[in-house]
């Protein structure tokens, strides 16, 4: 009678062995699916990033990226190249968003990038010009950027270029 207890206590241990790695399993999964959900998370956040529209009674309407930053362009850029380095760029920081959706009266193949030159950054460009920001541009609709010098200029849909 003993042989038999002892036989399916071993049973009963390797059941309960065999349950808990699958619980293990199930927890490493779960994990992993969350893990999953969390990258999904991030790269819907980061697609839904928007070039958009902000309105100002001077100016009209600009663009500006997802958290309201003025874009500009530079007059004696060409298209694909950037004239701006040096002391320029710690003044005018160029515009490098990835993956960012555009107003509906602007279309997404208008917009491109180019590698820099000077720093090997991927900037964005509109209508093969690159775009900036303006240093003393600090908040949300600040556009203190343009005409500077008569060579730096807010974008909109208006924009001709040189």
């Amino acid at each position: 009678m003993k042989k038999w207890m002892w036989i399916v206590s071993i049973c009963a241990a390797m059941f309960l062995a065999a349950c808990g790695n699958e619980d293990k399993g199930t927890v490493k999964e779960t994990q992993t699916e969350m893990d999953s959900t969390k990258e999904t998370a991030v790269a819907v956040k980061e697609k839904a990033a928007t070039v958009q529209l902000l309105d100002n009674e001077a100016i009209g309407e600009y663009l500006a990226d997802s958290k309201g930053m003025t874009l500009y362009y530079f007059k004696k850029d060409e298209p694909g190249k950037s004239n701006c380095t040096g002391d320029c760029l710690a003044k005018w920081p160029p515009f490098t968003q990835k993956g960012f959706e555009v107003p509906d009266n602007f279309d997404i193949e208008d917009f491109g990038t180019i590698k820099r030159e000077d720093t090997g950054v991927e900037q964005v460009t509109y209508k093969g010009f690159p775009l900036y920001y303006f240093g003393n541009d600090k908040k949300e609709g600040d556009v203190n950027g343009q005409g500077v010098k008569d060579v730096w200029f807010i974008v909109n849909s208006e924009t001709a270029f040189k």
